[in-house]
């Protein structure tokens, strides 16, 4: 009695299985703008004095009075935020020269003391008369200033549907063209990104003090999500 090669029943499964049509990956973009709720000013005191501790009681006093005026214009305590400080010497250089004829070293004459905090301004109308009463009350160094958005999830969520739509619509294009149509989802993954105006610097000169107060723009930030997603392709096989 003749018996069947074991590999028949394999062939015939292959032939009854759908030809693979395979996969297409392709990335959406979606972008949602809106006016921030909230700005981040880094500014603070460079004092200067003839000896350090001279320095930094002058900085100290200064920079009191700075925050008391912020906590006065409704600034809260967790809003306010020591982001920098420092005690340098200041050098003068020269080109005279010792005996042997190298350059003499520098000397000390005097000492800064820096420090700054990052404020967090949740009232965008005050900005402009915080900025001003910053610089009235002794804040000489005014860093920058940036814009945000609170909670920005649902403006993410808007971009995140627009980005899947502009994925699916050019899936569509491709499937069409290899005249197949989207089946299953087989991945999505996203990156995502915050433009915004950058952060400008302001330097306090002595004539702000008795000015209106600064005027400043928010303008817009844009909110931006990028999806990779990747389709399986209907089988093609007739």
């Amino acid at each position: 009695m003749r018996h069947l090669p074991a590999l028949v029943p394999l062939a015939v499964l292959a032939l009854a299985a759908p030809a693979y049509a395979g996969t297409v990956s392709v990335e959406g973009r979606g972008e949602v703008a809106a006016a921030p709720d909230m700005a981040f000013i880094t500014s603070g005191v460079t004092t200067q004095g003839a000896t350090a501790r001279e320095a930094l009681d002058a900085n100290t006093a200064a920079m009191t009075e700075l925050l008391e005026t912020l906590k006065a214009d409704g600034i809260q305590a967790r809003d306010i935020q020591t982001s920098g400080f420092s005690v340098n010497p200041n050098y003068v250089y020269t080109d005279e020269r010792d005996e042997s004829g190298y350059t003499k070293p520098p000397k000390i004459e005097g000492y800064q003391v820096s420090n700054t905090v990052t404020v967090t301004v949740r009232d965008l109308e005050a900005l402009g008369t915080i900025l001003d009463k910053s610089v009235d009350v002794g804040a000489n160094t005014i860093n920058g200033i940036s814009f945000s958005v609170a909670d920005p999830s649902e403006l993410l969520d808007e971009a995140r549907k627009s980005a899947f739509d502009n994925a699916r619509a050019k899936a569509e294009i491709y499937a069409d063209a290899a005249g197949s149509s989207l089946e299953e989802i087989v991945s999505i993954s996203e990156t995502q990104g915050q433009d915004q105006p950058q952060p400008y610097p302001m330097y306090a000169r002595a004539e702000m003090a008795a000015s209106s107060p600064v005027p400043v723009e928010a303008g817009e930030l844009t909110f931006t999500i990028n999806v990779t997603v990747e389709w399986d392709l209907a089988d093609t096989a007739n």
